[in-house]
């Protein structure tokens, strides 16, 4: 019973017994972490080729229109790349078994959950704004 405890206070079951389950768990998240900023820059890179075209090619409202639906498709990148962070933020919070990083999971999560409701909400007045229900 002794070894339980000093297990659970120095990182657990899976740290003591299964030290190469933990470390792979690492490199997925740290895999995840890679494709949502990979996602984040291909939608920046997307974002960037539109409105300049948008702005060399088109004239007056049409031009607003089309920098408007660049916005909505980088909106979407930002979301799913966020949506990423936050499965690599609980996969990490889940080996590290401390309870300041459950409270900073906590906090991210609120934080970007946030973000993403009122990114949300704007992309859909944008879509709502171009006809595009």
């Amino acid at each position: 019973m002794e070894n339980l405890i000093e297990l659970k206070t120095e990182g657990g079951v899976l740290h003591h017994f299964l030290p190469w389950l933990i470390e792979g768990f690492e490199i997925l998240a740290a895999v995840i972490d890679i494709a949502a900023i990979i996602l984040l820059l291909i939608g920046a890179a997307r974002f960037l080729t539109g409105v300049t075209i948008a702005e060399i090619a088109k004239k007056g409202p049409e031009r607003v229109r089309r920098t408007n639906r660049e916005r909505i498709e980088l909106g979407r990148y930002i979301l799913a790349g966020l949506e990423l962070f936050i499965v690599s933020d609980v996969i990490h919070t889940a080996i590290s078994l401390r309870f300041a990083d459950l409270l900073f999971l906590l906090m991210l999560v609120i934080i970007r959950s946030i973000t993403s409701f009122f990114l949300d909400r704007e992309l859909e007045q944008l879509k709502k704004e171009l006809g595009d229900d």
